[in-house]
């Protein structure tokens, strides 16, 4: 049975404790079978990037690293410092999955807000500059139904980086971006991981991150092979 439980807290002079650990999880899907004992962890401070092509199940590995979705078998833990007591998911992650849905007739900055009083910590100051770190004007009049996907796409990291997550995972995050846009977002990567932000990040190509690549997960033949 599936569990999503807390690691325990390691004691001074242990070895650190990952902030995710993935064990012997398997998943299917409508009858196909997406993983098979799947096995790694997400040590804290890390860059991790997990390739595959595409229909390889990149996002749905990512649901279940965040509690958003069940494995049918093995477990994923996640360490207490982000999962306390009584909590389903888990705090102090920033997360882009399949895209956020943004309530189309509000422009940007609107939306932020409604997202930002679920929780009632971030200021004004720090959305408007949260939107100009990833190159959106948050005076933009536009309604989201008119943003292009470029825009939704960097929206969708706004909404990720609003609350100074410690981790922070992100689905294909250089989809739909000119170069321009590209290289922004990777400055912005690497300076949340010089800062000590964990960081995980799913794509069809590792070429954007490499450099800044701790470990690689590559999903094949229905596992995950570590590099």
């Amino acid at each position: 049975m599936f569990t999503l439980n807390s690691v325990p807290r390691q004691r001074p002079g242990t070895p650190a404790v990952p902030v995710i650990a993935v064990s012997a999880v398997g998943k299917c899907v409508r009858g196909n079978t997406l993983y098979r004992d799947v096995s790694f962890d997400i040590l804290e401070g890390s860059f991790t990037v997990i390739t595959g092509s595409h229909c390889t199940g990149k996002s749905m590995l990512l649901r279940m690293l965040c509690g958003f979705t069940t494995p049918d078998s093995g477990s994923v833990r996640i360490d207490p410092a982000y999962l306390p007591y009584g909590r389903t998911f888990p705090e102090r992650f920033g997360i882009t999955i399949d895209r956020p849905r943004f309530i189309p007739g509000r422009t940007g900055l609107e939306n932020l807000r409604t997202l930002a009083a679920i929780a009632g910590v971030v200021s004004e100051e720090h959305l408007v500059a949260t939107m100009r770190r990833v190159g959106l004007e948050p005076d933009n009049p536009h309604r989201v139904r008119g943003y292009s996907p470029a825009m939704v796409q960097q929206l969708a990291l706004a909404q990720a980086l609003m609350e100074d997550p410690r981790v922070l995972i992100l689905d294909e995050p250089f989809s739909d971006l000119d170069p321009d846009n590209r290289e922004r977002v990777i400055r912005i990567l690497r300076d949340l991981h010089a800062a000590g932000t964990t960081i995980v990040v799913a794509t069809q190509s590792l070429t954007d991150v490499q450099e800044l690549a701790t470990q690689h997960l590559m999903i094949r033949d229905e596992t995950v092979e570590t590099y």
